[in-house]
Protein backbone atom coordinates (compact mmCIF):
# COMPACT_ATOMS: atom_id res chain seq x y z
CA UNK A 1 0.00 0.00 0.00
CA UNK A 2 3.04 2.15 0.89
CA UNK A 3 4.13 1.99 -2.43
CA UNK A 4 1.32 2.45 -4.78
CA UNK A 5 0.02 5.33 -2.60
CA UNK A 6 3.06 7.37 -2.91
CA UNK A 7 2.65 6.48 -6.64
CA UNK A 8 -0.85 7.55 -7.16
CA UNK A 9 -0.29 11.20 -4.49
CA UNK A 10 3.19 11.46 -6.81
CA UNK A 11 0.68 10.83 -9.83
CA UNK A 12 -1.92 13.53 -9.11
CA UNK A 13 -0.04 15.94 -7.57
CA UNK A 14 2.19 16.21 -10.26
CA UNK A 15 0.47 15.59 -13.55
CA UNK A 16 -2.71 17.92 -12.08
CA UNK A 17 -0.89 20.64 -10.87
CA UNK A 18 2.35 20.80 -11.60
CA UNK A 19 5.09 20.66 -14.39
CA UNK A 20 8.21 19.20 -13.04
CA UNK A 21 6.62 15.64 -12.67
CA UNK A 22 4.88 15.58 -16.22
CA UNK A 23 8.79 14.92 -17.00
CA UNK A 24 8.50 11.97 -15.14
CA UNK A 25 8.55 9.27 -17.71
CA UNK A 26 8.20 6.53 -15.29
CA UNK A 27 4.96 8.23 -13.29
CA UNK A 28 3.36 8.50 -16.93
CA UNK A 29 4.03 5.47 -18.04
CA UNK A 30 2.26 3.63 -15.24
CA UNK A 31 -0.75 6.82 -14.98
CA UNK A 32 -1.56 5.37 -18.55
CA UNK A 33 -1.21 1.57 -17.35
CA UNK A 34 -4.08 1.56 -15.01
CA UNK A 35 -5.08 -2.15 -15.89
CA UNK A 36 -1.73 -3.77 -14.52
CA UNK A 37 -1.04 -0.93 -11.97
CA UNK A 38 -4.07 -0.58 -10.03
CA UNK A 39 -4.88 -3.94 -9.06
CA UNK A 40 -5.68 -5.28 -5.41
CA UNK A 41 -3.63 -8.44 -5.47
CA UNK A 42 0.54 -9.03 -5.03
CA UNK A 43 0.84 -9.91 -8.32
CA UNK A 44 0.14 -6.61 -10.10
CA UNK A 45 1.74 -5.09 -7.51
CA UNK A 46 4.91 -6.80 -8.35
CA UNK A 47 4.79 -6.75 -11.92
CA UNK A 48 5.78 -2.58 -11.39
CA UNK A 49 9.27 -3.07 -11.73
CA UNK A 50 8.93 -4.97 -14.87
CA UNK A 51 6.53 -2.72 -16.10
CA UNK A 52 8.56 0.46 -15.53
CA UNK A 53 11.86 -1.67 -17.06
CA UNK A 54 9.59 -1.79 -20.16
CA UNK A 55 9.09 2.27 -19.79
CA UNK A 56 12.62 3.06 -22.27
CA UNK A 57 10.22 1.32 -25.59
CA UNK A 58 7.26 3.49 -24.99
CA UNK A 59 7.09 6.85 -26.18
CA UNK A 60 6.49 9.91 -23.73
CA UNK A 61 4.11 11.35 -25.89
CA UNK A 62 1.74 7.89 -26.71
CA UNK A 63 1.58 7.71 -22.96
CA UNK A 64 0.29 11.53 -22.37
CA UNK A 65 -2.94 10.90 -24.31
CA UNK A 66 -4.11 8.45 -22.15
CA UNK A 67 -6.40 9.40 -19.26
CA UNK A 68 -5.22 8.57 -15.70
CA UNK A 69 -6.84 6.64 -13.31
CA UNK A 70 -5.57 4.93 -9.82
CA UNK A 71 -8.21 3.53 -7.38
CA UNK A 72 -8.12 4.62 -4.34
CA UNK A 73 -8.51 1.79 -2.21
CA UNK A 74 -5.90 -0.64 -2.68
CA UNK A 75 -4.83 -3.36 -0.89
CA UNK A 76 -1.93 -4.78 -2.02
CA UNK A 77 0.97 -6.56 0.07
CA UNK A 78 4.23 -4.31 0.15
CA UNK A 79 7.21 -4.66 -2.25
CA UNK A 80 10.49 -4.26 -1.88
CA UNK A 81 11.09 -0.47 -2.37
CA UNK A 82 14.57 -0.75 -2.85
CA UNK A 83 13.72 -2.85 -6.18
CA UNK A 84 11.24 -0.30 -7.16
CA UNK A 85 13.27 2.32 -7.02
CA UNK A 86 16.25 0.87 -8.74
CA UNK A 87 13.58 -0.42 -11.79
CA UNK A 88 12.43 2.92 -12.20
CA UNK A 89 15.86 5.10 -12.21
CA UNK A 90 17.15 2.37 -14.61
CA UNK A 91 14.43 2.78 -16.70
CA UNK A 92 13.07 6.76 -16.39
CA UNK A 93 17.28 7.01 -17.64
CA UNK A 94 16.97 4.73 -20.43
CA UNK A 95 14.07 6.37 -21.50
CA UNK A 96 15.32 10.41 -20.91
CA UNK A 97 18.09 8.75 -23.36
CA UNK A 98 16.14 7.53 -25.97
CA UNK A 99 13.74 10.29 -25.79
CA UNK A 100 15.89 13.33 -26.05
CA UNK A 101 17.89 11.84 -28.84
CA UNK A 102 14.23 11.20 -30.66
CA UNK A 103 12.49 14.35 -29.38
CA UNK A 104 16.31 16.04 -30.62
CA UNK A 105 16.39 14.69 -34.18
CA UNK A 106 12.57 15.16 -34.56
CA UNK A 107 12.16 17.77 -37.19
CA UNK A 108 15.50 18.99 -37.47
CA UNK A 109 16.19 20.41 -40.88
CA UNK A 110 19.50 19.46 -42.98
CA UNK A 111 22.27 22.03 -43.50
CA UNK A 112 23.82 21.25 -46.53
CA UNK A 113 27.13 22.51 -49.04
CA UNK A 114 26.35 25.43 -50.40
CA UNK A 115 27.42 26.26 -54.50
CA UNK A 116 30.95 27.47 -54.35
CA UNK A 117 31.09 27.95 -58.22
CA UNK A 118 30.84 26.33 -61.48
CA UNK A 119 34.11 24.24 -61.54
CA UNK A 120 34.11 23.32 -57.84
CA UNK A 121 32.38 20.35 -56.65
CA UNK A 122 33.29 19.29 -53.55
CA UNK A 123 36.08 20.80 -50.89
CA UNK A 124 37.50 19.80 -47.19
CA UNK A 125 35.75 21.16 -43.85
CA UNK A 126 38.64 22.63 -42.52
CA UNK A 127 36.45 23.46 -39.43
CA UNK A 128 33.67 23.23 -37.62
CA UNK A 129 32.53 26.99 -35.48
CA UNK A 130 29.58 24.78 -33.36
CA UNK A 131 29.50 21.74 -31.58
CA UNK A 132 26.42 19.48 -31.26
CA UNK A 133 23.86 20.95 -28.24
CA UNK A 134 24.94 24.33 -29.68
CA UNK A 135 22.56 27.24 -30.24
CA UNK A 136 22.73 29.11 -33.57
CA UNK A 137 20.88 32.47 -34.55
CA UNK A 138 19.80 32.76 -38.17
CA UNK A 139 22.94 33.28 -40.45
CA UNK A 140 25.66 32.58 -38.14
CA UNK A 141 28.60 30.54 -39.25
CA UNK A 142 28.76 27.08 -38.15
CA UNK A 143 31.79 25.65 -39.90
CA UNK A 144 34.21 26.67 -43.00
CA UNK A 145 34.73 24.54 -46.03
CA UNK A 146 38.36 25.33 -47.94
CA UNK A 147 38.33 24.74 -51.75
CA UNK A 148 41.41 25.26 -54.19
CA UNK A 149 39.74 28.75 -55.12
CA UNK A 150 38.05 30.00 -52.19
CA UNK A 151 37.25 29.45 -48.38
CA UNK A 152 33.14 29.35 -48.25
CA UNK A 153 31.12 29.67 -44.48
CA UNK A 154 28.47 26.92 -44.12
CA UNK A 155 25.90 29.45 -42.15
CA UNK A 156 22.71 27.95 -40.18
CA UNK A 157 19.52 28.67 -42.26
CA UNK A 158 17.44 29.89 -39.24
CA UNK A 159 17.76 29.65 -35.13
CA UNK A 160 17.97 26.49 -33.95
CA UNK A 161 20.47 24.01 -31.79
CA UNK A 162 23.06 21.43 -33.57
CA UNK A 163 21.47 17.91 -32.83
CA UNK A 164 24.28 16.18 -35.58
CA UNK A 165 27.55 16.82 -37.38
CA UNK A 166 27.80 14.30 -39.90
CA UNK A 167 30.96 14.80 -41.08
CA UNK A 168 34.64 16.03 -39.52
CA UNK A 169 36.86 17.97 -39.61
CA UNK A 170 39.06 17.25 -42.80
CA UNK A 171 37.09 15.44 -44.51
CA UNK A 172 36.05 16.06 -48.48
CA UNK A 173 32.18 17.25 -48.63
CA UNK A 174 30.39 17.36 -52.12
CA UNK A 175 28.53 20.03 -53.01
CA UNK A 176 24.80 19.46 -51.69
CA UNK A 177 25.91 16.89 -49.47
CA UNK A 178 24.19 16.93 -45.96
CA UNK A 179 26.72 17.80 -42.87
CA UNK A 180 24.45 18.84 -39.92
CA UNK A 181 21.36 18.29 -38.68
CA UNK A 182 19.63 21.68 -36.85
CA UNK A 183 16.47 21.67 -34.80
CA UNK A 184 14.40 24.87 -35.42
CA UNK A 185 13.62 27.27 -32.07
CA UNK A 186 14.16 30.36 -30.81
CA UNK A 187 17.13 31.10 -28.76
CA UNK A 188 16.86 32.49 -25.70
CA UNK A 189 19.45 35.34 -24.27
CA UNK A 190 21.47 32.66 -22.38
CA UNK A 191 22.54 31.18 -26.09
CA UNK A 192 20.06 28.12 -25.74
CA UNK A 193 17.32 27.29 -27.70
CA UNK A 194 14.06 27.20 -26.03
CA UNK A 195 12.43 24.10 -27.02
CA UNK A 196 15.15 22.27 -25.02
CA UNK A 197 13.16 20.33 -22.64
CA UNK A 198 13.99 16.58 -23.29
CA UNK A 199 17.51 17.56 -24.22
CA UNK A 200 19.28 15.43 -21.30
CA UNK A 201 22.62 18.25 -20.04
CA UNK A 202 24.98 15.95 -19.13
CA UNK A 203 25.17 14.90 -22.57
CA UNK A 204 25.62 18.40 -24.00
CA UNK A 205 28.32 18.95 -21.26
CA UNK A 206 30.22 15.95 -21.98
CA UNK A 207 30.39 17.62 -25.81
CA UNK A 208 31.31 21.22 -24.72
CA UNK A 209 33.75 20.10 -22.43
CA UNK A 210 35.64 17.51 -24.77
CA UNK A 211 39.44 18.81 -25.59
CA UNK A 212 39.41 20.07 -29.55
CA UNK A 213 42.26 19.29 -31.49
CA UNK A 214 43.72 22.15 -33.57
CA UNK A 215 45.47 20.74 -36.96
CA UNK A 216 47.62 22.91 -39.26
CA UNK A 217 44.98 24.11 -41.99
CA UNK A 218 45.16 23.53 -45.56
CA UNK A 219 47.39 25.97 -47.24
CA UNK A 220 47.12 25.49 -50.62
CA UNK A 221 47.17 22.55 -53.32
CA UNK A 222 51.00 22.40 -53.58
CA UNK A 223 52.22 22.63 -50.01
CA UNK A 224 52.24 20.21 -47.38
CA UNK A 225 54.45 21.05 -45.05
CA UNK A 226 55.13 23.96 -43.02
CA UNK A 227 57.72 26.08 -40.30
CA UNK A 228 55.89 26.90 -36.93
CA UNK A 229 57.85 30.45 -36.51
CA UNK A 230 55.87 31.52 -33.68
CA UNK A 231 53.60 30.64 -31.07
CA UNK A 232 51.03 33.59 -30.14
CA UNK A 233 49.64 31.43 -26.89
CA UNK A 234 51.57 29.81 -24.02
CA UNK A 235 50.15 26.50 -22.47
CA UNK A 236 47.80 27.93 -19.75
CA UNK A 237 46.34 30.47 -21.62
CA UNK A 238 42.88 31.39 -22.65
CA UNK A 239 42.00 32.49 -26.15
CA UNK A 240 38.59 33.59 -27.64
CA UNK A 241 36.98 32.04 -30.94
CA UNK A 242 39.12 32.97 -33.77
CA UNK A 243 41.95 34.75 -32.00
CA UNK A 244 45.86 33.76 -33.67
CA UNK A 245 47.58 31.48 -31.74
CA UNK A 246 50.14 30.29 -33.78
CA UNK A 247 51.88 30.98 -37.46
CA UNK A 248 53.23 28.27 -39.78
CA UNK A 249 55.45 30.01 -42.32
CA UNK A 250 55.72 28.33 -45.97
CA UNK A 251 57.72 28.91 -49.01
CA UNK A 252 54.62 31.01 -50.01
CA UNK A 253 52.93 32.15 -47.34
CA UNK A 254 52.71 32.93 -43.75
CA UNK A 255 49.51 31.29 -42.10
CA UNK A 256 47.99 32.31 -38.95
CA UNK A 257 46.30 29.22 -36.94
CA UNK A 258 43.10 30.92 -35.19
CA UNK A 259 41.42 28.99 -32.36
CA UNK A 260 38.22 27.30 -33.61
CA UNK A 261 36.55 28.06 -30.41
CA UNK A 262 36.98 29.80 -27.37
CA UNK A 263 38.98 27.69 -24.30
CA UNK A 264 42.21 27.29 -22.44
CA UNK A 265 45.48 25.74 -24.74
CA UNK A 266 45.68 23.08 -22.57
CA UNK A 267 48.94 21.35 -24.27
CA UNK A 268 51.16 22.35 -27.21
CA UNK A 269 52.21 19.37 -29.37
CA UNK A 270 54.89 21.36 -31.53
CA UNK A 271 57.90 23.62 -30.95
CA UNK A 272 58.45 26.72 -32.30
CA UNK A 273 60.58 25.87 -35.50
CA UNK A 274 59.39 22.44 -35.61
CA UNK A 275 57.90 21.50 -39.24
CA UNK A 276 54.91 20.65 -39.16
CA UNK A 277 52.55 18.84 -41.99
CA UNK A 278 49.04 19.85 -42.96
CA UNK A 279 46.42 18.17 -41.01
CA UNK A 280 48.86 17.30 -38.16
CA UNK A 281 47.94 18.26 -34.57
CA UNK A 282 49.85 21.04 -32.86
CA UNK A 283 48.09 21.66 -29.79
CA UNK A 284 45.13 21.02 -27.75
CA UNK A 285 41.74 23.25 -26.59
CA UNK A 286 40.23 22.70 -23.88
CA UNK A 287 36.47 24.55 -24.48
CA UNK A 288 35.57 27.23 -21.74
CA UNK A 289 33.31 29.59 -21.49
CA UNK A 290 35.15 32.01 -19.03
CA UNK A 291 39.29 32.67 -18.56
CA UNK A 292 40.38 30.44 -15.61
CA UNK A 293 40.91 31.88 -12.20
CA UNK A 294 44.29 33.24 -11.43
CA UNK A 295 45.95 31.26 -8.61
CA UNK A 296 47.53 33.75 -5.93
CA UNK A 297 51.20 34.16 -7.11
CA UNK A 298 54.22 33.78 -4.60
CA UNK A 299 54.43 37.04 -4.29
CA UNK A 300 51.13 37.74 -3.33
CA UNK A 301 51.21 35.23 -0.76
CA UNK A 302 54.70 36.62 0.46
CA UNK A 303 53.24 40.14 1.21
CA UNK A 304 50.24 39.18 2.84
CA UNK A 305 52.20 37.16 5.36
CA UNK A 306 54.51 40.03 6.15
CA UNK A 307 50.86 42.25 6.19
CA UNK A 308 49.62 40.10 9.04
CA UNK A 309 51.38 40.35 12.66
CA UNK A 310 53.18 37.79 13.46
CA UNK A 311 55.08 36.65 16.86
CA UNK A 312 59.00 36.14 17.42
CA UNK A 313 58.30 32.79 18.20
CA UNK A 314 57.48 32.51 14.34
CA UNK A 315 59.70 34.92 12.47
CA UNK A 316 62.76 32.37 14.66
CA UNK A 317 62.30 29.92 11.79
CA UNK A 318 62.60 31.91 9.27
CA UNK A 319 65.71 33.31 10.34
CA UNK A 320 66.84 29.67 10.86
CA UNK A 321 66.05 28.60 7.63
CA UNK A 322 68.04 31.20 6.02
CA UNK A 323 71.34 29.31 4.62
CA UNK A 324 74.39 30.96 5.62
CA UNK A 325 75.49 33.81 3.15
CA UNK A 326 77.26 33.25 0.37
CA UNK A 327 78.06 34.81 -3.20
CA UNK A 328 75.22 33.49 -5.45
CA UNK A 329 75.85 31.07 -8.02
CA UNK A 330 75.09 32.43 -11.76
CA UNK A 331 72.48 30.37 -13.53
CA UNK A 332 73.94 27.08 -15.40
CA UNK A 333 71.87 27.25 -18.55
CA UNK A 334 73.18 31.35 -19.09
CA UNK A 335 76.91 30.00 -18.45
CA UNK A 336 76.36 27.32 -21.13
CA UNK A 337 74.35 29.10 -23.72
CA UNK A 338 77.52 31.76 -23.41
CA UNK A 339 79.71 28.60 -24.03
CA UNK A 340 77.67 27.64 -27.50
CA UNK A 341 78.08 31.30 -28.79
CA UNK A 342 81.39 31.39 -28.81
CA UNK A 343 81.61 28.13 -30.32
CA UNK A 344 79.31 28.32 -32.87
CA UNK A 345 80.27 31.51 -34.35
CA UNK A 346 83.14 33.80 -34.13
CA UNK A 347 83.04 37.72 -32.90
CA UNK A 348 80.94 39.86 -34.62
CA UNK A 349 79.43 36.83 -36.57
CA UNK A 350 75.56 35.55 -36.10
CA UNK A 351 74.47 32.93 -37.81
CA UNK A 352 71.02 32.94 -38.86
CA UNK A 353 68.90 30.33 -40.69
CA UNK A 354 66.82 31.47 -43.89
CA UNK A 355 63.18 31.33 -43.28
CA UNK A 356 61.27 28.86 -45.70
CA UNK A 357 60.06 32.05 -47.80
CA UNK A 358 63.59 33.69 -48.17
CA UNK A 359 64.59 29.99 -49.24
CA UNK A 360 61.63 30.08 -52.16
CA UNK A 361 62.61 33.05 -53.08
CA UNK A 362 66.13 32.38 -53.59
CA UNK A 363 64.97 29.63 -55.45
CA UNK A 364 62.81 31.07 -58.05
CA UNK A 365 65.24 33.86 -58.75
CA UNK A 366 67.93 31.39 -59.32
CA UNK A 367 65.72 29.30 -61.35
CA UNK A 368 64.81 32.40 -63.56
CA UNK A 369 68.72 33.22 -64.31
CA UNK A 370 68.40 29.17 -64.67
CA UNK A 371 65.61 28.94 -67.10
CA UNK A 372 65.29 32.38 -68.80
CA UNK A 373 67.27 33.74 -71.40
CA UNK A 374 66.96 37.24 -69.96
CA UNK A 375 67.45 40.71 -71.41
CA UNK A 376 66.77 44.13 -70.42
CA UNK A 377 66.23 46.76 -72.28
CA UNK A 378 65.96 50.32 -70.76
CA UNK A 379 64.16 53.95 -71.40
CA UNK A 380 63.49 56.70 -69.70
CA UNK A 381 60.31 58.60 -68.96
CA UNK A 382 59.03 62.60 -68.52
CA UNK A 383 57.00 62.60 -65.38
CA UNK A 384 56.06 66.43 -65.79
CA UNK A 385 52.33 65.38 -67.19
CA UNK A 386 51.38 62.75 -65.04
CA UNK A 387 52.49 64.38 -62.04
CA UNK A 388 50.30 67.41 -62.97
CA UNK A 389 47.51 65.79 -63.72
CA UNK A 390 47.66 64.22 -60.09
CA UNK A 391 48.56 67.65 -58.68
CA UNK A 392 45.18 68.77 -60.20
CA UNK A 393 43.00 66.45 -59.54
CA UNK A 394 44.18 64.48 -56.12
CA UNK A 395 41.94 66.07 -54.20
CA UNK A 396 38.59 65.66 -56.05
CA UNK A 397 39.43 62.06 -56.88
CA UNK A 398 39.94 60.85 -53.02
CA UNK A 399 36.91 62.98 -51.88
CA UNK A 400 34.93 60.72 -54.51
CA UNK A 401 36.41 57.34 -54.87
CA UNK A 402 37.81 57.26 -51.09
CA UNK A 403 41.77 56.68 -51.86
CA UNK A 404 45.03 58.61 -53.16
CA UNK A 405 46.05 59.03 -56.82
CA UNK A 406 48.88 57.37 -56.96
CA UNK A 407 51.49 56.23 -59.95
CA UNK A 408 51.34 53.11 -59.82
CA UNK A 409 47.07 53.31 -61.57
CA UNK A 410 48.90 55.09 -64.54
CA UNK A 411 51.97 53.04 -65.24
CA UNK A 412 49.53 49.90 -64.42
CA UNK A 413 46.68 50.88 -67.28
CA UNK A 414 49.91 51.80 -69.23
CA UNK A 415 51.02 48.45 -69.44
CA UNK A 416 47.60 46.43 -69.73
CA UNK A 417 46.94 48.43 -73.13
CA UNK A 418 50.76 47.74 -73.97
CA UNK A 419 50.36 43.64 -73.37
CA UNK A 420 46.95 43.78 -75.60
CA UNK A 421 49.08 45.05 -78.10
CA UNK A 422 51.92 42.92 -77.74
CA UNK A 423 50.94 39.38 -76.81
CA UNK A 424 54.29 37.82 -76.45
CA UNK A 425 54.87 39.92 -73.12
CA UNK A 426 51.84 38.65 -71.93
CA UNK A 427 52.60 34.99 -72.60
CA UNK A 428 54.76 32.09 -71.55
CA UNK A 429 56.82 28.83 -72.37
CA UNK A 430 55.13 25.42 -71.15
CA UNK A 431 57.28 22.83 -72.46
CA UNK A 432 57.93 22.85 -76.37
CA UNK A 433 54.15 25.22 -76.56
CA UNK A 434 53.36 29.01 -75.96
CA UNK A 435 50.65 29.61 -73.60
CA UNK A 436 48.94 33.17 -74.18
CA UNK A 437 46.21 34.86 -72.19
CA UNK A 438 43.22 37.30 -73.43
CA UNK A 439 43.27 38.73 -70.30
CA UNK A 440 45.80 40.75 -67.94
CA UNK A 441 46.50 40.02 -64.28
CA UNK A 442 49.93 42.21 -63.28
CA UNK A 443 51.59 40.94 -60.55
CA UNK A 444 52.94 43.95 -57.83
CA UNK A 445 55.71 43.22 -56.13
CA UNK A 446 55.57 44.33 -52.07
CA UNK A 447 57.88 44.26 -49.57
CA UNK A 448 56.52 42.13 -46.63
CA UNK A 449 57.90 42.13 -43.02
CA UNK A 450 58.76 38.25 -44.29
CA UNK A 451 60.45 39.38 -47.83
CA UNK A 452 59.26 39.81 -51.31
CA UNK A 453 55.78 39.03 -52.24
CA UNK A 454 53.78 39.47 -55.34
CA UNK A 455 50.00 39.47 -55.06
CA UNK A 456 48.19 39.72 -58.47
CA UNK A 457 45.25 42.41 -59.51
CA UNK A 458 42.84 40.32 -61.62
CA UNK A 459 41.58 41.20 -64.71
CA UNK A 460 43.32 44.96 -65.23
CA UNK A 461 41.65 45.55 -68.71
CA UNK A 462 38.59 45.79 -67.23
CA UNK A 463 39.53 48.32 -64.12
CA UNK A 464 39.78 52.09 -63.71
CA UNK A 465 42.32 54.11 -62.49
CA UNK A 466 40.03 54.01 -59.12
CA UNK A 467 39.68 50.47 -59.11
CA UNK A 468 43.31 49.54 -59.59
CA UNK A 469 44.36 51.75 -56.57
CA UNK A 470 41.62 50.37 -54.41
CA UNK A 471 42.93 47.06 -55.41
CA UNK A 472 46.55 47.89 -54.98
CA UNK A 473 45.92 49.44 -51.33
CA UNK A 474 43.97 46.53 -50.18
CA UNK A 475 47.07 44.06 -51.64
CA UNK A 476 49.49 46.02 -50.05
CA UNK A 477 47.43 46.35 -46.87
CA UNK A 478 47.00 42.48 -46.69
CA UNK A 479 50.63 41.70 -47.36
CA UNK A 480 52.09 43.46 -44.65
CA UNK A 481 49.59 41.90 -42.15
CA UNK A 482 50.54 38.91 -43.16
CA UNK A 483 47.44 37.74 -44.61
CA UNK A 484 47.45 37.33 -48.18
CA UNK A 485 46.46 33.76 -49.49
CA UNK A 486 47.91 31.24 -52.21
CA UNK A 487 45.43 32.67 -54.38
CA UNK A 488 46.03 36.15 -54.15
CA UNK A 489 49.92 35.25 -55.55
CA UNK A 490 48.75 32.96 -58.10
CA UNK A 491 47.72 33.24 -62.25
CA UNK A 492 49.96 36.74 -62.68
CA UNK A 493 50.59 37.51 -66.50
CA UNK A 494 52.95 40.06 -66.03
CA UNK A 495 54.81 41.94 -62.72
CA UNK A 496 55.82 45.92 -62.35
CA UNK A 497 58.56 46.01 -59.53
CA UNK A 498 58.87 49.80 -58.35
CA UNK A 499 62.15 50.04 -57.07
CA UNK A 500 61.90 53.83 -56.89
CA UNK A 501 60.00 53.84 -53.57
CA UNK A 502 63.13 53.13 -51.75
CA UNK A 503 65.13 55.21 -53.75
CA UNK A 504 66.33 52.76 -56.49
CA UNK A 505 67.72 55.08 -59.18
CA UNK A 506 68.22 52.21 -61.83
CA UNK A 507 67.86 48.16 -61.87
CA UNK A 508 67.73 45.04 -63.96
CA UNK A 509 64.69 43.45 -62.50
CA UNK A 510 64.55 39.10 -62.62
CA UNK A 511 61.66 37.79 -64.25
CA UNK A 512 58.61 36.17 -62.32
CA UNK A 513 58.78 32.52 -63.57
CA UNK A 514 56.99 31.57 -65.56
CA UNK A 515 56.01 34.55 -66.98
CA UNK A 516 57.74 36.51 -70.06
CA UNK A 517 58.33 39.94 -68.65
CA UNK A 518 58.59 42.38 -65.87
CA UNK A 519 58.87 46.09 -65.70
CA UNK A 520 60.91 47.96 -63.43
CA UNK A 521 60.09 51.59 -62.21
CA UNK A 522 62.82 53.57 -59.86
CA UNK A 523 62.87 56.87 -58.39
CA UNK A 524 61.67 60.28 -60.02
CA UNK A 525 64.96 62.52 -60.30
CA UNK A 526 65.10 65.86 -61.60
CA UNK A 527 67.74 66.09 -64.94
CA UNK A 528 68.33 68.58 -67.48
CA UNK A 529 66.68 67.34 -70.38
CA UNK A 530 66.30 68.76 -74.36
CA UNK A 531 63.17 69.46 -75.18
CA UNK A 532 62.15 71.40 -78.32
CA UNK A 533 66.23 72.32 -78.66
CA UNK A 534 65.98 73.56 -75.23
CA UNK A 535 67.52 72.42 -72.22
CA UNK A 536 65.21 72.08 -69.53
CA UNK A 537 64.76 70.52 -65.89
CA UNK A 538 62.08 67.80 -66.29
CA UNK A 539 61.23 65.47 -63.33
CA UNK A 540 62.68 61.50 -65.27
CA UNK A 541 62.52 58.34 -64.23
CA UNK A 542 64.32 55.51 -65.88
CA UNK A 543 61.87 51.90 -66.99
CA UNK A 544 63.93 48.85 -67.20
CA UNK A 545 62.12 45.80 -69.06
CA UNK A 546 63.04 42.81 -68.40
CA UNK A 547 62.02 40.03 -71.03
CA UNK A 548 62.58 36.16 -71.95
CA UNK A 549 64.66 36.65 -75.03
CA UNK A 550 63.33 33.07 -75.90
CA UNK A 551 59.80 34.09 -76.85
CA UNK A 552 59.93 37.69 -76.53
CA UNK A 553 62.50 39.39 -79.48
CA UNK A 554 63.97 42.70 -78.79
CA UNK A 555 61.62 44.71 -81.62
CA UNK A 556 58.79 43.93 -79.63
CA UNK A 557 60.48 44.85 -75.90
CA UNK A 558 61.18 47.96 -77.05
CA UNK A 559 57.91 48.37 -78.97
CA UNK A 560 56.62 47.69 -75.81
CA UNK A 561 58.55 50.14 -73.88
CA UNK A 562 58.13 53.12 -76.11
CA UNK A 563 54.66 52.37 -75.99
CA UNK A 564 54.47 52.66 -72.15
CA UNK A 565 56.84 55.87 -72.02
CA UNK A 566 54.37 57.56 -74.69
CA UNK A 567 50.86 56.57 -72.21
CA UNK A 568 52.73 57.65 -69.33
CA UNK A 569 54.21 60.98 -70.84
CA UNK A 570 50.54 61.71 -72.38
CA UNK A 571 47.70 60.29 -69.84
CA UNK A 572 45.34 61.57 -72.24
CA UNK A 573 45.77 58.61 -74.68
CA UNK A 574 44.77 55.95 -71.94
CA UNK A 575 42.06 57.67 -70.86
CA UNK A 576 40.85 58.24 -74.33
CA UNK A 577 42.27 54.82 -75.49
CA UNK A 578 43.75 56.51 -78.53
CA UNK A 579 47.62 56.33 -80.19
CA UNK A 580 48.28 59.98 -81.72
Amino acid sequence: MYVIGRLRSAIQTGLVRGKECKKDLGLRWIASNEASCGTSDLKGATKLPFYLRRLAYFSTHSASQHSFRLCSNHSVSPVDIRSLSRSHQSARTRALTTEASQESKQDAISIKVPQMGESIKEGTLISWQKSVGDAVEMDEVIAQIETDKVTVEVRAPESGTIVEELVKAGDNVAVGAEIARLKPGAVSEGGESEPQESETPSSTQQVSSSPVSIKVPEMGESIKEGTLVQWSKSEGDFVDMDEVIAQVETDKVTVEIRAPQMGILQKRKANQGDVVKVGSEIAVLQPSSEPPKKEASKSDVESSVKSEPTSSKVQQPEKQSTPPSSPPKPPQQVVETSKQSFVGSEVGVKRVAMTRMRRRIAERLKEAQNTAAMLTTFNEVDMSALMELRNSYKEAFEKKHGIRLGFMSAFTKAATLALLEQPELNAYIDGSDIVYHDYVDISVAVSAPTGLVVPVIRNCQNLNFAEIEKAIHKLGEQARLGKLTIQDMQGGTFTISNGGVFGSLLSTPILNMPQSAILGMHAIQKRPVVVNDQIVIRPMMYLALSYDHRLVDGREAVTFLRRIKSLVEDPRKMLLDIDI
